[in-house]
């Protein structure tokens, strides 16, 4: 008895160590033996035995040898792409999007489905079958499903798999994280698309490094993924963050939530180009009036803007200043170092990025601007893409399911 316990305590110690190579190897990419067994506190024959071990069982592979002042250069280690994968579900009311990723971060399979997240009973039925269908790809390419992610708009508890503002989602018959866990055969984590955002952003992106960042989402609703003191901000039931529904005009529209003035009935893509219509309607002269009204979205409205289209710098004028104004109470609250603009308004650049700037000027104390930046986010999309695929894994390995 007393054996079996000495060799339980070994192997719990070996499998955390293992764990913690995975985890330094998919933050840094690549790693010697030496640098792995300096950031462990391990021995150098430790960690080359774990190394064996890890690429028996495919975890990890030799890529070649890397630099050296003098001597032998020493061999580099990498995760192994070749054969365990994460699948993306990305479902949004525009379209949705599914991505299958190796352990490099590369896309290895990706197919995008014309389904809009809606509150439609009918909505998991429809998805099922592009699911199975991007399955029997991978089983025809060998390939070992180790985790799900499903980013998604709105309301997302991640801890109970619950979208309260797409109760489709939560289908009682089987609902999302069931049929992905199903289909896939694994572990499922749902995750909201602007805290998906701000992991990638963090892991892979701008945010890295930093500890107190803020990422403001501007998609068909408006989101605000938070980093303070280096962690990213969930909240109680994962809601943090929902800068879209705070109240900016108290006589103003009606928002989709039922509340009225909402910050995303001045300033998500969707309202930009409701009023951009309206405009028209009203007979504002623009360049837009060459358009079908109905063929008027975000990227003709930016393409515009740029053409020198007056109406359209005014509407996006617009935008910015009221999420400046929105951002500048946030600023307040968070003391961030930077500011990344993500999401589909994000396609303006200097556009939506100098009202924004002009209106935290205008609305903040002055020292809070002093260590302050906006930029634009260099990973665009691909940010909630790499953040929904960074937040699986460290599920995978916090829950001690791989390797």
């Amino acid at each position: 008895m007393q054996d079996n316990v000495v060799f339980s305590v070994i192997d719990a110690k070996k499998n955390k160590l293992k764990r913690a190579i995975i985890t330094e190897l998919y933050r840094s990419e690549s790693r010697t033996i030496a640098q792995l067994s300096s950031r462990l506190h391990t021995s150098i024959p430790s960690t080359t035995s774990l190394i064996e071990e890890l690429s028996v069982t495919h975890w990890v592979q030799g890529i070649g040898t890397g630099t050296a002042h003098y001597g032998r250069k020493p061999s580099l280690f990498a995760l192994d792409a070749t054969q365990h994968v994460t699948v993306v579900v990305d479902i949004n009311v525009h379209d949705t999007k599914l991505l299958v990723f190796n352990l490099a971060n590369q896309v290895v399979f990706r197919l995008d489905v014309a389904l809009r997240l809606d509150k439609s009973p009918a909505l998991l039925k429809i998805l099922a079958e592009p699911l199975e269908q991007l399955a029997q790809r991978i089983k025809a390419k060998q390939l070992q499903v180790i985790g799900v992610g499903a980013v998604l708009p709105g309301l997302v508890n991640p801890w109970e798999a619950i979208n309260h503002t797409y109760p489709s989602i939560n289908c009682s018959d089987q609902p999302l994280d069931q049929l992905l866990q199903r289909i896939f055969d694994a572990p499922v984590y749902l995750i909201n698309d602007t805290k998906a955002t701000i992991f990638g952003e963090h892991r892979f992106g701008l945010a890295q490094d930093k500890r107190h960042v803020l990422s403001i989402n501007i998609d068909w609703g408006i989101g605000l993924g938070v980093i303070t003191n280096g962690e990213i901000l969930q909240g109680s039931a994962g809601f943090a963050g929902e800068l879209g529904h705070i109240q900016m005009k108290t006589d103003g529209e009606l928002c989709s939530c039922g509340k009225v003035g909402c910050l995303e009935t001045l300033a998500s893509a969707s309202s930009l180009i409701r009023r951009a219509r309206a405009g028209l309607e009203e007979g504002r002269v623009s360049l837009l009036t060459e358009l079908d009204p109905e063929d008027i979205d975000i990227e003709s409205i930016i393409a515009k803007a740029n053409a020198g289209d007056a109406f359209s710098i005014d509407l996006l004028n617009d935008v910015g200043s009221a999420l400046g104004k929105a951002l500048s109470t946030t600023v307040h609250l968070f003391n961030p170092e930077l500011i990344i603009v993500n999401g589909v308004l994000a396609k303006a650049e200097k556009s939506i990025t100098r009202p924004i700037e002009q209106a935290i000027d205008k609305y903040c104390l002055p020292n809070y601007r002093d260590n302050l930046s906006i930029e634009l986010s260099k990973l665009g999309e691909m940010a909630k893409f790499y953040g929904t695929q960074a937040y699986v894994i460290q599920n995978l390995l916090e829950r001690e399911l791989i390797p």
